[in-house]
């Protein structure tokens, strides 16, 4: 990817931004075997699972490059399997730069990973930036993210430690353009932040994670939340899957925002 970037810089201009949907709602990942006889029928082919799942959504949150480095080819099947259909991609950033090194000394590989969105081109939606729960909140540290975070990409900062929720969190992500991650999640703070036109949310349960099937009442007051913030773009993306929750929960968002 390293080589790839530069060699590319050196010969073009970098493609502007695509312009998404303003609704984007969808799951954080779509390949899971448990997926099996309660969302794709039970004698469908995995290869035919991406078409069944594009029919249902439009925008799917990739989970496996925070596993394992996408190459060249991975990017490129992503575009393939999503040819001639209205799919954006979110892309979860390598748990190299947020876990591991923990952003000291990645800001060639957050450029690296960055071009990731020219190779997708229209298909590119945001770049997720999870932090682990065990991180609290730290001045230095938003400093070091935000000063590594290129503007012309959407840049969205997940916390999942509660001190990350106040107000000099907040200013600093609205000064640099970066979408703060609103989330619903155990000990996490209930509410949607907004720092930017767009707005994100994920949904990973409430007193369990990945466990819990958001009720119509529960997703009535998110979508009223997401109503009022006014945003110029919405992301969604359910993580509860357990027993196949997300699908059904993103499902039941959709229809009440109307795009379902």
């Amino acid at each position: 990817m390293h080589k790839a970037r530069l060699l590319a810089a050196t010969h073009a201009h970098p493609p502007a931004p695509a312009d998404p949907p303003t609704l984007n709602i969808g799951c954080s990942g779509w390949f899971y075997w448990h997926l099996r006889g309660t969302f794709y029928p039970t004698q469908m082919p995995t290869k035919e699972w991406f078409a069944y799942y594009s029919d249902h959504f439009s925008t799917v949150e990739l989970n496996a490059p925070f596993y394992s480095w996408p190459t060249i080819g991975t990017v490129e099947a992503w575009r393939r399997q999503a040819a001639g259909r209205p799919m954006v991609y979110t892309v979860k950033v390598s748990e190299l730069i947020t876990h591991i090194k923990k952003f000291e000394g990645t800001q060639d590989l957050v450029r690296d990973f960055g071009y990731i969105a020219d190779l997708l081109g229209p298909l590119m939606g945001c770049f997720l930036f999870q932090l682990p729960p065990s991180v609290p909140y730290s001045p230095a540290l938003l400093d070091t993210i935000l000063a590594q975070l290129d503007p012309a990409r959407r840049n969205v900062i997940e916390f999942r430690h509660a001190s990350w929720w106040n107000d000099h969190v907040y200013a600093a992500l609205e000064k640099a353009g970066a979408v703060f991650c609103s989330c619903s999640g155990p000990k996490l703070p209930d509410t949607l932040i907004k720092t930017a036109g767009d707005i994100y949310v994920r949904f990973h349960g409430v007193q369990r994670w990945y466990r819990h099937d958001y009720s119509v009442e529960e997703l009535t007051v998110w979508a009223q939340r997401i109503i009022e913030a006014r945003a110029k773009r919405v992301w969604v993306y359910f993580n509860n899957d357990f027993d196949g929750y997300a699908i059904k929960n993103a499902a039941m968002l959709s229809h009440i925002l109307g795009s379902g």
